[in-house]
């Protein structure tokens, strides 16, 4: 992938060498991500942030990945506000906009969205998530989470065994992350969901040809014994008809203390990409796990950062820029990482 103006849509944009460089880009930005030092490589450039579903952690992840860099952020959120609702097509939305930006961030509840956005911007557009379709900068970030949550035990992504709990159908997050791991030998799968939010057949059958080795169960317990990363998703309901029939799936996968001791082994990590809903009745991550140590979610959200600002500086084509701009920090800030 040749990343400078290059928009970034699909997982399939990427060769394990890209990701290799994508990584190593993200582990030089950590100083700047924990507040060690700032940069201003981006001064004067201009985020724009088009985020047409809910969002928090994205969202806020992109622009303070873009901030840190020394870039400002521009943005819009809802339909309620933009002229699309008026009627503007997306191929004139991103005309204008992509006139405003260095480059665009969006997040759209229809499947090829932002691809279809793409096509009339001007810059480069990186894709936040089209609907139960992808979600690729949450694949990356996740599978940086798992190389060094591997790597603090001494072991690497070749033979990764994981399991991908919950909403499969919708999840975009898990869709994303199977296409990635089809780059690297030796995966294990273990994909458990009732039958009517299983993974998408072609998703599967390519993980299958890509050499994987790909189970499917129903059973909780079954699935998520014997791996390394247990992750975990949230019942996709805006997905979904009607809430009732969301709740005939609410809960059915609970992963509590509990059952991680008695099915999991003592290391395995637990991911989720969050929000994880906390509500009664849900709770697919139960709040006892939130002091066991191998629970991954608040490192894998800060490591967001860090991948969307070596996505940025790649694109923007000032990777090797960083540190010539850099200076001491000024004000207070404790050791949150």
């Amino acid at each position: 992938m040749h990343f400078p103006g290059s928009h970034v849509l699909s997982i399939a944009q990427f060769q394990r060498h890209d990701v290799d460089r994508v990584f190593a880009v993200a582990d030089a930005m950590r100083p700047y991500a924990h507040r060690e030092k700032i940069t201003r490589v981006l001064d004067g450039a201009i985020l724009g942030s088009m985020f047409f579903e809910p969002s928090t952690r994205t969202r806020i992840s992109f622009g303070s990945a873009f901030n840190l860099l020394g870039g400002e952020v521009r943005e819009t959120t809802g339909f309620e506000t933009t002229a699309i609702a008026k009627g503007e097509s997306l191929f004139d939305t991103a005309r204008v906009l992509s006139g405003y930006s260095d480059v665009i961030a969006m997040r759209h509840p229809e499947p090829g969205s932002v691809a279809e956005f793409a096509q009339g911007s001007r810059v480069p557009v990186i894709n936040g998530g089209d609907g139960a379709n992808e979600h690729p900068t949450q694949a990356l970030l996740d599978l940086y989470t798992i190389r060094s949550e591997l790597a603090s035990r001494g072991r690497d992504l070749d033979g990764l065994r994981i399991a991908m709990v919950g909403d499969l159908r919708f999840g975009r997050t898990v869709h994303s992350l199977a296409r990635l791991l089809q780059l690297y030998p030796g995966v294990q799968i273990s994909l458990v969901s009732p039958p009517e939010l299983a993974m998408p057949a072609d998703i599967v059958e390519t993980a299958r040809i890509a050499g994987h080795r790909v189970v499917e169960t129903e059973h909780l317990e079954a699935g998520i014994s014997g791996v390394d990363i247990v992750y975990s998703t949230r019942l996709q309901e805006e997905r979904f008809a009607s809430a009732e029939e969301a709740d005939l799936y609410r809960g059915r996968f609970r992963l509590d203390q509990q059952i991680y001791t008695a099915r999991c082994e003592p290391n395995t990590v637990i991911m989720h990409p969050l929000p994880r809903d906390s509500r009664e009745g849900a709770r697919e991550l139960d709040v006892d796990l939130n002091d066991n140590p191998n629970l991954a979610i608040f490192r894998q959200s800060d490591n967001g950062v860090l991948v969307r600002m070596a996505l940025f500086a790649l694109i923007l084509d000032v990777a090797d820029k960083v540190d010539a701009h850099a200076r001491p920090v000024n004000w207070f800030t404790e050791r949150r990482f």
